[in-house]
């Protein structure tokens, strides 16, 4: 197979061990900076262009698409859907997961356990959005955060409101969730491949601080899930759209609820834990796909629904 990698740095960890396990496994392998992928667009002939060159003959292609420049990265992933060939997750399930909103929205309409969740506009709705989550402590997300970047804790009903009004009068869109306490500090991370939980892992915050992202300063360790675990994460993916993700979920007294469903989820961490060859995993999940999708002229189809 010709597989493409889009990627805007080839030697991150995750780029260069999806490379890796390509190569180990007989496929010739391309990583290309998406933001200098562009595109023609017509309906005759689709194409895309790098560098001076037009792109032809990839089977598959992997998405490694920073939440940084998800808009333009997933026209160019739809552009490769246009051409037949095959993504490991599509363009829709990657918007999906990325608006924090629309994804509980669609989690909460399955089903799936979450944290109770306020969302609001106008600042005279402060007040009944902070009692809606159970009042303080509470934790508010910009919904345009990634790795921790954007979560703040507000421990009492004034930082609370003083938080909420400082990110509205910036224009800023922010959820507020209530704060899973028995948590402690720490997390769970599935990771999903195809219909299954491949490897998983907990982790914990650093001293001090809340979040539990390896980014962050947390820890990470090897956890073992239970079926209701298992089962949520996958469900998880199934409703987000996408063949492999990371699920983060926090263990609740009233079972798991889920935090995020991140569509390029980073391989160091879970590879480094577990001792598993995820890459490897998830190379041997396109060859698989893409068998099964050959027997059809269209080697795209949006799962999922919303």
């Amino acid at each position: 197979m010709k597989i493409a990698i889009l990627s805007r740095n080839a030697k991150l960890y995750s780029t260069t061990r999806l490379v890796e396990a390509a190569q180990a496994r007989g496929h010739e392998v391309r990583v290309l900076d998406v933001l200098r992928c562009y595109m023609n667009i017509t309906s005759h002939n689709p194409s895309i262009h790098y560098r001076g060159e037009d792109l032809v003959g990839f089977d598959a292609v992997i998405p490694r698409i920073g939440a940084s420049v998800t808009f333009y990265g997933t026209a160019v992933l739809r552009q490769f859907e246009m051409m037949n060939v095959m993504p490991l997750n599509e363009s829709v399930g990657i918007s999906r997961s990325r608006d924090k909103l629309r994804s509980i929205q669609l989690l909460a309409r399955k089903g799936i356990g979450l944290p109770v969740t306020g969302f609001a506009n106008n600042p005279d709705d402060i007040e009944d959005l902070i009692s809606q989550v159970g009042g303080a402590p509470l934790v508010i997300k910009l919904l345009q955060g990634t790795q921790g970047i954007g979560v703040v804790l507000a421990e009492t009903h004034n930082a609370a409101e003083s938080v909420i009004q400082a990110f509205m009068g910036l224009n800023a869109n922010i959820m507020v969730q209530e704060f899973i306490k028995e948590a402690n500090g720490s997390d769970i991370r599935c990771f999903v491949v195809g219909d299954k939980v491949v490897a998983a892992m907990r982790r914990q915050a650093a001293k001090g601080e809340f979040r539990s992202n390896l980014h962050r300063g947390g820890s990470a360790s090897l956890i073992r899930l239970t079926p209701e675990e298992r089962s949520t994460a996958v469900r998880a993916a199934k409703i987000m759209g996408l063949n492999v993700c990371g699920v983060d979920m926090l263990r609740s007294n009233h079972g798991p609820v889920i935090m995020e469903v991140n569509s390029s989820p980073g391989l160091r961490g879970i590879e480094e834990t577990s001792g598993k060859d995820i890459a490897d995993l998830i190379i041997q999940f396109i060859e698989k796909r893409f068998e099964t999708m050959e027997m059809t002229k269209d080697k795209t189809r949006t799962r999922g629904k919303g």
